[in-house]
């Protein structure tokens, strides 16, 4: 599909939050998707990943998650200034303050006249596979893909020691995608099981796709990236997201 893109500033109490926008060109309703980046905010990683996901028929919305604190437009460049700026900004950041953007998103979406609001889902990249996980437990999110998500396992995001993510699984009614690199130190095995056991003791309906690679294996910049595995759980999202709302 064709896709139109667009940046876009969402109206919130306090200010707006920039967002990047990508959807088929040809009219209709789609099922919507917010996307959360990671601590980098919206890089050119990050937009191509919008733009690959709306070409197969979604309309996508990936907002800034540290609006707060970087002017608006702020990308963090990949290298060790921009991971320790990366780094901070999260911890200043409120869990609270996550979710409340993430409300304000889904409702833009909800609204949005290209997207069908029964088919709402989440997807998000390390810091935001965790705001995927977070977004999975609002009953209006069908379907959430978290790629390689950082603190579900100890609970650690933001500016909060523990948010508690993990152990409020019971509230996620869609379904889940979990995306590992078998080599990622941020959540090795034993982070993995701990959270595959706790879905598995909410009763909640998830999947797994582990692949023979490191964290941040899907950012197509830098000596990570993994083209391979890349196109195959980029493949696994596409059909499990179809699939998963397609159902809703």
């Amino acid at each position: 599909m064709i896709v139109h893109t667009e940046h876009l500033d969402l109206p919130a109490s306090d200010s707006f939050i920039r967002c990047f926008s990508a959807r088929p060109q040809a009219p209709g309703r789609y099922p919507g998707i917010v996307f959360f980046s990671d601590i980098f905010q919206l890089t050119g990683p990050m937009l191509r990943s919008c733009v690959r996901l709306a070409g197969h028929g979604f309309t996508v919305l990936a907002p800034e998650i540290y609006r707060r604190s970087e002017p608006p437009g702020s990308v963090i460049p990949f290298d060790d200034a921009g991971r320790t700026r990366g780094m901070e900004g999260a911890a200043r950041t409120p869990v609270a303050h996550f979710d409340e953007d993430c409300r304000l998103a889904l409702d833009h979406l909800a609204r949005h006249p290209s997207v069908d609001p029964s088919r709402l889902g989440a997807a998000g990249f390390c810091l935001g596979g965790h705001l995927a996980f977070r977004a999975a437990l609002r009953p209006e999110v069908k379907a959430s893909v978290c790629f390689y998500p950082t603190g579900v396992h100890n609970g650690k995001l933001g500016s909060d020691d523990d948010a508690g993510s993990l152990q409020r699984a019971a509230e996620i009614k869609g379904r889940l995608l979990l995306v590992w690199g078998e080599n990622d130190p941020h959540i090795p095995a034993a982070g993995r099981a701990t959270i595959e056991g706790a879905l598995h003791a909410s009763g909640v309906r998830f999947e797994h796709r582990i692949y023979p690679a490191e964290h941040a294996f899907m950012r197509d910049e830098g000596p990570r990236f993994d083209p391979e595995a890349t196109d195959a759980a980029f493949a696994a999202s596409i059909g499990f997201l179809k699939a998963a709302l397609a159902q809703a």
